[in-house]
Parts: structure tokens; sequence; C-alpha cells
């Protein structure tokens, strides 16, 4: 009895320590608490990445400033602009800083902190044009940046002023489409215009500020009102300290001390944006690489499964392969993506990594194509040799294994090849949730030097390099294979 009263009063005790451990550790936990805040990344001077890829500008100084303030840690997240919103809604983040405006249709959706920055739209065109004020738009098409304050100020006016809007997702391609001349003007917030008119961008203010409106932090309704909270009080306390003007100055300058352009020209050119952002580049090209492998793997298990579905003698079986099929080679990836990424946490409340979405999105829309051209290779073998091996009492599983799938994978084989430099270059989508890859990691050099053409020059070389080595491996393989 006495040991059986020790014992007990031993789990007792344990349980007790590992209690209060586990509070102690969840409250350690909640004072070092990390905040996922997701952001543009492509929008300067409020949030770009510097020469050395680290994020920088008013929003991301000012949110670090605030969490340092505050006694919390924040973890950026460069999602730009529209995923950030979704992620925010689907609870995928904690909170968004990314100059988003104080609207009345976002705070039906979203609770904002204080307002930290005042702004307003302006039109810029290329110098030159004859393009003054509002109604010289008439008839034209002007550009806009999705999701903006610019753009909701175009949208109100193009009735009246008889313009068409063309829609980006980033600020260069805008600014690219007004200097090609595809576009009359753009609608751009006016410290946004500014700063990118310093840097070389070649168009010029032509109306004043309008449309005047207010900067917040976002969290989503009814959450995280501790982090909303402690935004306001470090906002606050910047504001006394002179800590938010120097911020601002830093990136906006003074009257007495303009902020300078970037005048290295050395940097500038392709070797030098190269040699500049060569970090960047490699790493995004290896996020690039790990998510193709990963993704060809698991979408190759999923394909083939689904291949050999398609060819059991069973009409559920063959069903369920083609409706598969059908469904993941019919949706479009960016919708998949968007859909697995904010469509899916927005129902269970479980958050989902971008790695694991974009994997997981690979995997279903590689997959398919891979099914379809298993089932095909199965099928291309001559039916005859089938059932010559049954009438041999061969059952179907031992008939498959040992005489139809070497000849359908040999058959195969260059389709796989094929498909891997197909999901290489569909990575290049997944930018859209916020993946550095090699695609997203051009985008936020642009945001840096606005130097579209050359940036994207060299992003595409590197895509055409790694598939020209994919496509002789191909070619090699595929010359074996018929030896």
């Amino acid at each position: 009895m006495k040991h059986k009263i020790i014992t007990l009063l031993s789990i007792l005790t344990l349980f007790t320590t590992f209690s209060i451990l586990s509070s102690q550790k969840d409250i350690d936990a909640h004072a070092e608490r990390t905040y996922q805040i997701g952001t543009d990344v492509t929008f300067p001077p409020f949030e770009f990445a510097n020469n050395q890829n680290k994020y920088v500008g008013i929003d991301m100084h000012l949110m670090k400033a605030i969490a340092k303030d505050q006694g919390f840690n924040v973890k950026i997240k460069p999602l730009g602009f529209n995923a950030a919103v979704q992620a925010l809604e689907s609870n995928q983040i904690d909170g968004v800083i990314a100059g988003m405006s104080i609207t009345p249709e976002r705070q039906a959706k979203f609770d904002f902190s204080h307002p930290y920055f005042k702004s307003g739209v302006v039109m810029a065109t290329k110098p030159g044009r004859n393009i003054k004020n509002l109604k010289d738009l008439r008839g034209q098409k002007v550009a806009v940046k999705t999701g903006t304050a610019g753009a909701d100020y175009a949208n109100g006016l193009k009735n009246r002023y008889g313009f068409k809007i063309v829609t980006f997702d980033d600020s260069n391609n805008m600014y690219e489409d007004v200097l090609t001349g595809n576009s009359a003007a753009c609608f751009e917030d006016s410290p946004v215009m500014k700063y990118a008119i310093k840097q070389g961008t070649n168009l010029a203010i032509v109306t004043k500020p309008a449309l005047s409106g207010s900067y917040g932090f976002a969290v989503d309704h009814g959450k995280n009102k501790a982090l909303l909270t402690a935004f306001n009080k470090g906002l606050n306390d910047l504001k006394k300290n002179g800590k938010y003007d120097d911020i601002v100055n830093k990136y906006l300058g003074t009257k007495d001390h303009p902020v300078k352009a970037q005048t290295n020209s050395s940097s500038r050119t392709f070797l030098g944006l190269l040699k500049q952002n060569r970090g960047a580049l490699f790493s995004g090209l290896m996020e690039t690489l790990w998510l193709t492998v990963v993704s060809i793997f698991f979408a190759t298990i999923f394909g083939i499964i689904i291949g050999l579905l398609g060819v059991v003698p069973s009409k559920f079986s063959t069903g369920f392969s083609t409706t598969m099929i059908y469904i993941f080679r019919g949706l479009p990836l960016l919708v998949l993506a968007l859909f697995i990424y904010t469509g899916i946490p927005s129902l269970t409340g479980t958050k989902i990594p971008a790695f694991v979405a974009g994997v997981i999105t690979l995997t279903f829309n590689e997959g398919a194509y891979i099914a379809a051209f298993v089932k095909g290779g199965i099928l291309a073998v001559d039916s005859g040799q089938m059932e010559a091996s049954r009438s041999l009492g061969l059952p179907f599983g031992k008939s498959m294994r040992k005489i139809i799938l070497p000849q359908g994978i040999r058959i195969m084989i260059p389709s796989f090849i094929n498909q891997f430099i197909i999901t290489l270059k569909d990575t290049s989508i997944l930018s859209i949730i916020g993946l550095l890859e090699l695609t997203q990691t051009g985008k936020i050099i642009i945001a840096r030097n606005l130097e579209g053409f050359k940036v994207w020059t060299i992003i595409a070389l590197i895509y055409l390099i790694i598939i020209t080595l994919l496509t002789w491996l191909s070619n090699w393989v595929q010359r074996r294979t018929n030896l």
C-alpha cells in the first residue's frame, strides 16, 4: 500500500512540476511572442529590399522600432499587397503594414491602428506628352496598381473623364506601361511617386495630391487586439521621442537635406546588377530548384497512383482517375495556389506555410499531367500483350508489373523530364503567395533600383540556362531509352 501511495505522489509531483514548467514556458513564449507581419516590399520608400536584401523603408523601420519599444518580435513576410491582405483575412499572418490606406470598406474587414502617415494621390505622365490634367485623359488608358488608393481614385473618375484603366500588380510595371506609351498616365501615392522620380524614373507629376488619406497598420477584425494596442502605444512613444520623424526623414528627406538619387552608373549595368544582387539571385534560384524538386517528387507519386487507377479494370477507379485529372488540369495554377494558401485556412482556421502551399499546388497540378501521360503510356502498349499474359495464367498485377509497365516506362521517361521543366517554370506563378523564388526575388530587386528591363533579362537568362540543361538531359535520356 505504501509503495502505491509513494508511486501516486511521485506521479502527481512530476505532473505538477511539468505543469508549472509548461506554464512558465507559455508565459515566456508570450513575453517573447513573434508576430507574422505581411507586407508588400515593392512599395518604396515605405517597403523595399536594400542591396543586402534586407527589408527597409518607412514601414519596415517603423514596425521594428515599435516592436523593440513594446517588447515583442516581428517576422516580415514579403507577400505582395494582395496576397498579404488575403493572408490576413485567412489568419495566415497576424498583421499587415504595407502603406495601406484606411478606407470604410477596409475598416469593415480589418481593425486599423492610429494613422501613422498622411498621403494623397497624384497623376504622373511621361515628359513631353500633352497630358496636363484629368480632362486630357479622355479616350486614353491609365495605369494603376491593384488594391491601392490610386486605383480607387482612378475607378471613381473613369466614367466622368472617359478613360480606361489598366491594372498591374507592382509599381515598376505600371511605370513601364506609361514610359512605353501604352498608357497615357498613372495614379500613385504622392511620396511613392516622388521617390521613384528621384531614383531615376522618367516621369513627371502633373497634378496636386488628391484623395488625401492616411496609412494604418491592420489586423483582422476582432483579433490580435493586444498587437494593435501595442502598435498604437509604440507609435505614440516614437512620435514623442522624435524617432518617428527620424525614420520618415531618412527616406523622404527634408527641405535642407533632400534624399539623394542613386547615381552609381556602374551598379546599373547588367554586370553591375548581377554582381550587386548575386546573393539574392542565388538564394532565389535555390528556392526555385528546391521547390521544383520537392514538388516533382510528390507530383510523381500522386501522378503514378492516379494514372494506374485509370487502367485498373474497375469503373470506380477509372472514374476517380478521370475526375482527378479533369479537375486539377482544369484549374488555373494561380487560382489553385490562392485557394490552398488563403481559401482553405479561411475555412479550417489552420495556417498553411507558403512553401507547403506551393508544394501542394504543384503536386496536384503537375501530378494531374503526370497521371495523364502515365495512363497514356500504359494504354499505348499493345493490348494484346495483356491478353496474352492473362491467357498464360498471370494475374493482372503481375502482368502489369512484369510486362506492361517496363514497356510503358520507356514511353513515359521523356515526358517525366519535360514535366520537370514545366514545373520549374510554373514555380514563378507561386510568387503570388509570397514565396521568395527567382521571380519574386526579381520583383524585390526591381522595387529598389527600378531597372525592370535589365533585371528581368537576367532572370530570363537564368531560367533559360537551367531549362536548356534539362532539355539536353531529356534528349540524352530519350536517345538512351530508344537504343
